[in-house]
């Protein structure tokens, strides 16, 4: 039943996107915009605090949602409900994300009600299970990937707002304990799901998500953290964050942390590219929370699991932006005239695109492919490294084709390549933020 009516309301959401119905959603009672208008020297601040989490129910054990599962032969074939669910994104990011995008940029934050347009697609509660006032019935990172590569063909910035809250909602999902599910996951559930982020990026050079700055140690019986977290999603507006720090006794973990905690605070981090997202700092200083915060009892292979996934969300958004940027390039250099003839003419524009081509086919197709791993409950550790190398190799040089071959104009905020090229530089060296 709970299937059905998923059905029907992308459905629903998919007729809408493409009409002027949409306009409408103007007249909504206006919310407050986030914006990033600091001094030269930045600002700190305390984060929002608009809600207390309380459990919802008294759960006995922690509710898990079944893996897909693969079957002997790899088929990228989109089931029925993914064709259903991806016609729906895609047209939610070609007609809202997209237009969008540029306002965001230079505003460094999204628009309030362009996020709640998203959050009512659902993608957060897709992955939450039915038990817990989701409309989940299956985990697959599949499934997630194709999302996330739909909206990033809108925008890569904006893709990463609306998708950071679904980060937080399935690490809890997949880690969480009983009392941690009951308490957070029904606020995730609800028609408007918290702002909350996965914060791991610390603003350290080479940075190593194995080897982490933040500190948290055990002081009678909370857990005290300490050390500075970078381009964190929707930071400013976060209520709920999941912060990886090296734990006492543990090594790299992850703990829950609400955005009231005492010692917590925001700092300015403005950034190249994935403007929209409002990234910035959060800075911990002895911030306590119960024991009862760490996710997955500390054990290392939750911590490895929790960045291999991560890695996959950024190939998948790398994967949707390049593509953009290739459904750019062709119609442009078909209908550009250098001396009397479409510059496609030229051999050396025509290999170009076509290069980009063939290595967008290679980062899909290793992404997927990791994720269809990780769906079969099988070791995809080394599938998750191989498309992370690609997709961080090739969606920056992508990038840096789209530009050049756009010449001049690829040079200007007329054409959305400048910013394409910025976000896409980030995927070689982001972590955390995101979770397939």
């Amino acid at each position: 039943m709970a299937t059905s009516l998923t059905r029907l309301g992308l459905r629903t959401l998919s007729q809408m996107a493409g009409s002027p119905s949409l306009d409408r959603l103007k007249l909504r009672k206006p919310t407050e915009k986030v914006l990033y208008h600091g001094t030269k020297a930045g600002f700190r601040t305390v984060t929002a605090v608009n809600r207390a989490f309380k459990a919802i129910k008294n759960l006995g054990q922690p509710e898990r949602l079944p893996k897909r599962g693969g079957g002997e032969l790899f088929d990228l074939t989109p089931t029925d409900d993914q064709a259903m669910i991806l016609e729906a994104i895609r047209v939610f990011a070609k007609e809202q994300l997209r237009p969008a995008a540029m306002a965001a940029d230079t505003a460094y934050g999204a628009a309030p009600t362009l996020l709640a347009q998203c959050a009512e697609l659902g993608i957060t509660s897709m992955g939450i299970p039915e038990t817990l006032g989701g409309v989940g019935t299956e985990r697959s990172a599949v499934t997630n990937a194709l999302i996330a590569e739909a909206l990033a063909q809108g925008d890569m910035g904006l893709a990463m707002a609306c998708l950071a809250p679904s980060a937080v909602s399935t690490a809890l999902v997949l880690w969480g304990t009983a009392e941690q599910q009951a308490t957070y996951l029904g606020a995730f559930a609800a028609e408007t799901p918290p702002p909350a982020a996965l914060a791991v990026q610390e603003p350290t050079p080479l940075f190593d998500p194995f080897s982490l700055q933040t500190r948290a140690r055990l002081v009678n019986g909370r857990y005290e953290i300490t050390g500075t977290k970078s381009m964190v999603p929707l930071a400013a507006s976060a209520e709920l964050f999941i912060v990886a720090a090296d734990i006492e006794g543990h090594g790299p973990g992850l703990l829950v942390v609400e955005s009231s905690t005492p010692g917590l605070a925001i700092e300015e981090d403005v950034s190249m590219g994935l403007r929209a997202a409002a990234c910035a700092r959060l800075i911990l200083d002895r911030a306590s929370v119960p024991a009862t915060a760490l996710l997955g009892e500390g054990r290392a292979e939750v911590y490895a699991e929790c960045i291999q996934l991560s890695r996959l969300a950024w190939c998948a958004l790398a994967t949707g932006c390049a593509q953009a940027a290739l459904d750019y390039l062709i119609p442009y250099a078909n209908d550009r005239q250098a001396f009397g003839e479409p510059i496609s003419h030229r051999q050396s524009v025509a290999f170009a695109i076509s290069n980009i081509a063939i290595e967008l086919d290679g980062m899909r197709l290793l992404t997927w492919r990791a994720a269809s791993l990780a769906d079969a409950d099988k070791p995809f550790a080394e599938a998750a490294a191989l498309a992370r190398r690609l997709c961080a190799d090739k969606a920056a040089q992508i990038g840096s084709d789209a530009v050049q071959l756009l010449g001049g104009h690829g040079f200007v905020k007329d054409h959305p390549v400048e910013r394409w090229y910025r976000d896409l530089r980030a995927v070689g060296v982001m972590e955390g933020g995101l979770l397939l």
